[in-house]
């Protein structure tokens, strides 16, 4: 072999070797991967609720006694002030029932007497022995069973007056009548809605949260509220309280949202509003599908990232937030450019170059240089 043809030979193998540094072997195609970039961010669109303006206090307002209902002093949507009169019971019965406990007290009081008077006398006659220490023991329990039948009847008179005085339903707050349950003539029973009153005291957003989704919001979480007739005007709020058991039937949680006493002064009860959260609580943070997600044996946590100018591969290890049904939040590792494999993970290995495609099967990223040995 001359040296003009080994010099050739050398110099191809060299070429062929060159050809070779690539991770995917010579005649091989790129596995293809589907990727995707995170969602969220600080820009990401919060989730909008629909909701209904309510007071904080609101109190269903009865009798303490049954009777028939003879007057309303109140409407609908009438404001009131605490202690004021909004209904009446027939009193009649009421009365009568106070007359009768008032005459039995005023009884007992004449029996107390009149064994107190034959107490005293038992006790002279036993001084001057000319009666037996049994018959004035009899005088004495005779003188303490009318006075505990005095302090019966008393008792029984206040509870009386006391339902005289219940014949009257008076507010026990300010506020405004939001519902009326009852008309005159109508005979209504202790405890049963007369009226709803809606207390001054702060006004909130009722709304209802979904059962897949109530481990991303908490008390005290900061959200945004828009009112039906002030669109693009939005208030500030926070969740208040969050229901402990889901509706049996909606499988809904309820919620309140709180409005600061400024915001609360713009909103009327009954208003429709809509809600806006940032679900799980993590303001501008990124999530990616949960099937991104890889662990290893030490149960650390990782995502595939294509690097977008070799289309090889590099595992990164993240932080991750608190679950949901099919996304989890990436609290650090990871920035919203990122290509991240999204599926068949467990298939792939550090430095692989792939053919990133999306979910149609297109290419997301330009094709890298092809090397010298593929042309």
């Amino acid at each position: 072999m001359g040296s003009g043809t080994w010099k050739i030979a050398v110099a191809g193998a060299l070429f062929l070797l060159a050809g070779c540094g690539n991770s995917t072997p010579a005649g091989t195609s790129p596995r293809p991967v589907l990727v995707a970039q995170p969602e969220g961010g600080a820009d990401a669109a919060p989730t909008a609720y629909a909701g209904e303006v309510r007071a904080r206090e609101e109190s269903a307002l009865a009798f303490r006694v049954g009777g028939k209902l003879v007057r309303r002093q109140v409407e609908i949507g009438d404001r009131v002030a605490s202690g004021q009169l909004l209904a009446e019971l027939d009193p009649g019965d009421l009365r009568l029932q106070a007359q009768a406990a008032q005459a039995q007290a005023v009884a007992a009081e004449a029996e107390l007497e009149r064994a107190a008077a034959e107490r005293a006398r038992f006790q002279t006659l036993l001084q001057d022995q000319l009666v037996s220490r049994s018959a004035y023991d009899q005088a004495e329990t005779a003188w303490k069973a009318a006075q505990a039948q005095v302090r019966a009847a008393g008792a029984n008179l206040d509870v009386a007056r006391n339902q005289a005085g219940y014949a009257q339903l008076r507010a026990p707050r300010d506020g405004v009548i939001a519902t009326r349950e009852a008309e005159a003539g109508q005979v209504v029973g202790a405890g049963q809605t007369v009226f709803t009153l809606s207390g001054d005291a702060g006004r909130e957003i009722a709304i209802a949260l979904p059962e897949a989704r109530i481990r991303r919001f908490h008390a005290g979480q900061q959200v945004l509220v828009e009112l039906w007739s002030a669109p693009g005007e939005r208030l500030p709020g926070r969740i208040r309280e969050i229901a402990p058991a889901a509706d049996p039937q909606a499988r809904t949680y309820a919620a309140r949202v709180a409005l600061p006493a400024e915001a609360a002064a713009a909103v009327e009860l009954g208003q429709s509003a809509r809600v806006f959260v940032r679900e799980n609580g993590h303001h501008g943070a990124l999530s990616v599908p949960l099937s991104a997600i890889q662990r290893g044996a030490d149960g650390a946590t990782s995502l595939w990232l294509v690097d977008p100018a070799t289309r090889e591969l590099k595992s990164q290890p993240v932080k991750l937030g608190p679950f949901a049904e099919d996304r989890v939040p990436v609290l650090g590792g990871i920035d919203a450019g990122a290509w991240v494999v999204v599926a068949g993970g467990h298939l792939l290995r550090e430095g692989q170059v792939v053919e990133p495609v999306d979910r149609q099967n297109r290419p997301v990223l330009p094709r890298a240089p092809r090397h010298a040995a593929e042309d």
